[in-house]
């Protein structure tokens, strides 16, 4: 179904703050993605280190250290939402009362998709006339299709040129971009519409041979983007509906300088819809620079307002009865997902479960994205029953009946937190999120349940505990060592020296060049074993 475009309107005001936000964030942009590891100086905890190099007075009461005692930590506010001049179209009660290509509903129908959810319900309408929108809505609430559907109904009927898509989705995280096409392939195909990903860890030479053939929608880490438009594959002067997912992330991620010059690459009077989980100060610049007079719908944005979620913290003794009491839980029957904050730390857990009969797998940025995709497919087919992860996995990852997402390290802020929480009770299931603490985190971890609006249930518990059985299903493991096939990364293999063929492209010139001479590399073999 065609539709003429909306009136054209005057260029996008670019705000003094949302050209600066690249210098103002550049600094940090390095030093953003440590929040993986999440056991850095930002990372609101004191570390132990610190503590004992605090100055000393100078010769003052007898050399005695000056303890300077610490600012009150307020949570992070949301800013003032902006109000619409333009009033905005009611809420629908069906799918069927939206102006969407027939098809779409079709589709929707014979997915089991019958009923739209509150933020969907509230943001088609106006997002399918064209109008901006400003979402908030929590993880697992619907964004998907909110401005999925949109961005289909809106492109149907019009085919892209080569290397010029039009219509862009940018995410945070890999897996969210993936979990992002999976879901829109079925109705984008039902309008004849193609959809694809461009995400960082897999081959950039064939997503350019993608691109070249024809994408109508483009699904985007910033940074892969970046690194195809700087060579020439990828022109985004012919989008004319961009949609940032997570905003919050990308900002928190140090994002926001390229998020903001890929917008300036975009058509000036299209459409922009963001949609996050939380709006922060970061989010702000992205809102006054680049949507006009958007339509504003914010649903249950923290945790504590989903009534099917269930909140525990539970208290231990130590640092080994943590272990205990997380390998227990780890052992339950059913699927559990269980947060760390290092990847050595998830490393390192995982082969503790593992030798204790507990089939286990871990997920973190330090794995290649095949053998991260491997990870999720062996978790949601049963094949591992525990999934060991970072912050990687704290968005983008949908798990159906996942109903236990363990915190043993507590995350480091609110958003941290929803987010982790929200791989469960998801789309109206139940489910519960359980945070271990010990007892120099109990004043760090209330502060961060006040800030996320939760009155969590706390007991005090040990390995042995029937309350952690209660809560969590945990049981002892069998103890019997399992091993699970692991990801393996793919590598471009050579031909023996004796073939002298075309090898793969992965290979490049180096690799050619090698076969040239016999196909030895370097002295000692180093050529082998960059490619291994």
């Amino acid at each position: 179904m065609n539709r003429p475009d909306r009136p054209a309107r005057p260029a996008r005001r670019r705000s003094s703050n949302a050209r600066t936000a690249g210098s103002a964030t550049r600094g940090t942009a390095g030093s953003a993605p440590r929040r993986e590891g999440q056991g850095t100086a930002d990372s609101g905890r004191k570390s132990g280190g610190d503590a004992g190099k605090r100055p000393v007075n100078g010769g003052g009461r007898g050399g005695r250290k000056t303890a300077r005692p610490a600012p009150a930590r307020t949570a992070p506010a949301d800013f003032a939402l902006p109000e619409s001049t333009t009033p905005a179209l009611p809420a629908v009660a069906e799918f069927g009362d939206l102006d969407m290509p027939e098809a779409l509903l079709k589709t929707l129908a014979a997915q089991g998709v019958t009923t739209p959810f509150p933020i969907q319900a509230a943001t088609l309408p106006n997002s399918l006339a064209g109008r901006d929108v400003l979402g908030r809505g929590r993880t697992g609430s619907g964004k998907t299709l909110a401005f999925g559907l949109a961005v289909l109904g809106r492109t149907a009927g019009r085919r892209a040129e080569p290397g010029k898509p039009l219509a862009l989705v940018l995410v945070p995280t890999r897996e969210l971009a993936q979990q992002v096409t999976d879901a829109l392939a079925p109705y984008a195909t039902s309008v004849n519409l193609r959809v694809a990903a461009v995400v960082g860890g897999l081959s950039i030479n064939k997503q350019s041979a993608t691109l070249r053939r024809g994408v109508e929608v483009l699904v985007a880490t910033p940074g892969r983007l970046k690194d195809l438009i700087d060579r020439g594959d990828c022109d985004l002067g012919q989008v004319r509906v961009t949609v940032l997912d997570e905003a919050d992330q990308m900002a928190d991620m140090g994002f926001l300088p390229q998020v903001t010059a890929l917008l300036k690459q975009v058509e000036p009077d299209g459409q922009t819809m963001l949609f996050s989980a939380t709006l922060d100060r970061n989010v702000d610049r992205l809102v006054r620079g680049y949507l006009s007079d958007p339509v504003v719908h914010s649903v249950d944005p923290s945790a504590g307002a989903v009534s099917t979620m269930e909140h525990h913290v539970l208290y231990v003794a130590d640092e080994t009865d943590k272990k205990a009491v997380a390998l227990r839980i780890a052992a339950r029957e059913g699927n559990v997902i269980l947060f760390l904050h290092t990847k050595r730390a998830v490393d390192r857990f995982t082969k503790r479960l593992l030798a204790n009969g507990v089939r286990a797998s871990g997920l973190h940025g330090g794995r290649s994205q095949p053998q991260r995709t491997r990870t999720l497919e062996q978790f949601k087919s049963g094949e591992v029953t525990a999934l060991v992860a970072t912050n990687v996995a704290a968005r983008g990852i949908h798990v159906d009946d996942l109903d236990l997402v363990v915190n043993v390290d507590p995350p480091v802020d609110h958003k941290d937190y929803l987010h982790r929480g929200g791989r469960t009770a998801r789309a109206g299931e139940s489910g519960r999120v359980v945070t271990l603490v010990l007892p120099d985190e109990k004043r760090e971890v209330t502060r961060l349940m006040s800030d996320a609006g939760i009155k969590p249930q706390t007991a005090a518990v040990r390995s042995s505990s029937e309350e952690l059985v209660t809560i969590t299903g945990a049981r002892e493991p069998s103890g019997v060592p399992v091993v699970i096939t692991p990801p393996v990364q793919v590598v471009a293999q050579r031909k023996a020296p004796s073939g002298g063929g075309r090898g793969n492209g992965g290979a490049g010139g180096a690799g050619g060049a090698a076969r040239r001479r016999g196909g030895r590399g370097r002295r000692g073999g180093r050529g082998r074993s960059a490619a291994a």
